[in-house]
């Protein structure tokens, strides 16, 4: 069959390494892909949020699936565009619906689903410019450090953590007066804080059926220790060491089976990922967040250590039928570690040349943001690499990962050389 996978970061040159190697899959279009995908598929360069060139395409080119790698066209409609649309209905769109996306398009919607489907979280409230001092006083019942999340979609950057009372009651200000985060931070969900480790869980679901994927960690901050400005996420591991079979049936009866069953009661049309952000506060998983695609870079580790056909998991997911699919899993740890652009996630250079990518062994280079430009791959983005490797345990991957990132150069890149720092010892 011929797909279209919509994105351009090292999440979607994951899927379409996955994807090409089904006998499904007879032709690959990225729009808009990156040099990773470009190598392997077929580049299209389109914006995954203009559907109606999307919409020209799948026709131009008798394409039978859609694949949705980043929030921002499932936020704005993209399911419900093909299916209120006669030309396009019939082809499956893998993602949720617009409402169902709201899960990770509005905080304060997910927090309400969670309450009302009695999924644990972090106890909350939310505020408007109309009521910043309202939230500067609720603030005050709580204890430190104070958890303020924009909430709209602010590229996984919207979330601060603060020590100090009344600089958190400023960046209160900041976002709903001063707009920080521009129309995300219109509204600002206030939580408690949890105390805890994080992991990943991700689901594929039907909308009535699931399978549970292989859990993972990644590591948002960019200076080691878990220091500094929060990313888009600098490296990743899975399986997660500590997730062990009592937290999974604990993750699974009090988490995933309640979420499923929501949607499913509230009606809502869902057929693709949920990524549910957990914390695992001594030994009680409690979800900080849900997103509605797969995580990047934990795309990186968690679908090379799938041994299934991933098209036909997709196919199954169209069809209502991932019952009859039983999950293969690679027993092995995979690590990956993102090489970023000196300066991100603040200002940095793009169009710096990239060598070193074929002299690479025994690990898979996924390409996040990186074009091909006269024949010459060079970076176009914060987070341009992703090194992922596999190891009988985490540590024997991560050494791997590092090893073969000393064969890779572009100016002023860096890497963080603690990933998996926390879970030793």
């Amino acid at each position: 069959m011929t797909i279209l996978l919509l994105g351009s970061g090292g999440r979607e040159h994951a899927f379409a390494w996955k994807m090409i190697q089904s006998p499904l899959c007879t032709q690959l279009f990225v729009a808009p892909g990156n040099a990773g995908t470009d190598a392997i598929a077929t580049n299209v360069n389109i914006s995954p949020t203009d559907f109606q060139a999307i919409k020209k395409l799948v026709l131009e080119e008798n394409i039978e699936m859609v694949v949705v790698g980043p929030e921002d066209p499932l936020v704005q409609g993209i399911f419900d565009f093909f299916k209120n649309d006669n030309q396009l209905q019939s082809i499956p769109v893998i993602g949720p619906s617009k409402v169902g996306a709201q899960l990770e398009g509005s905080k304060e919607f997910a927090k309400e689903f969670m309450v009302k489907h009695r999924v644990p979280t972090a106890a909350y409230d939310s505020f408007t410019k109309e009521t910043v001092e309202k939230g500067c006083r609720f603030l005050e019942t709580l204890q430190p450090p104070y958890v303020l999340k924009a909430d709209g979609l602010a590229a996984g950057k919207g979330v601060l953590i603060l020590q100090n009372l009344k600089e958190a009651q400023q960046e209160l200000r900041n976002m709903l007066v001063g707009a920080k985060f521009g129309q995300a931070s219109s509204k600002v969900v206030i939580e408690e804080f949890l105390d805890g480790i994080e992991l990943s869980c991700f689901v594929l679901t039907d909308g009535k059926n699931y399978k549970i994927l292989p859990t993972a960690k990644d590591y948002k901050r960019i200076g080691e220790g878990d220091t500094g400005l929060n990313t888009g996420g600098m490296g990743a591991i899975s399986p997660v060491p500590f997730a062990d079979a009592v937290l999974m049936e604990k993750i699974e009866k009090r988490i995933v089976i309640p979420t499923v069953e929501g949607l499913q009661k509230d009606a809502i049309p869902y057929q693709g990922f949920i990524f549910i952000g957990l914390i695992n506060v001594k030994g009680e998983p409690i979800v900080i967040e849900y997103n509605v695609r797969m995580g990047d870079p934990e795309t990186e580790v968690v679908i090379p250590r799938l041994k299934n056909d991933l098209v036909e998991l997709f196919i199954a997911v169209a069809n209502q039928k991932l019952d009859e699919v039983e999950l293969e899993i690679d027993s092995r740890s995979a690590t990956t570690v993102m090489v970023v652009s000196g300066g991100y996630p603040e200002d940095y250079e793009k169009g710096k040349e990239i060598s070193g990518i074929e002299n690479i062994e025994d690990s898979i280079v996924f390409h996040a943001g990186t074009k091909t430009e006269n024949g010459k791959v060079v970076s176009n983005g914060g987070r341009v690499l992703a090194v992922t490797s596999y190891g009988k345990d985490f540590q024997e991957a991560i050494k791997k990962s590092y090893q073969n990132i000393n064969q890779l150069h572009f100016d002023t890149m860096y890497y963080r050389k603690d990933i998996g720092f926390d879970l030793l010892g």
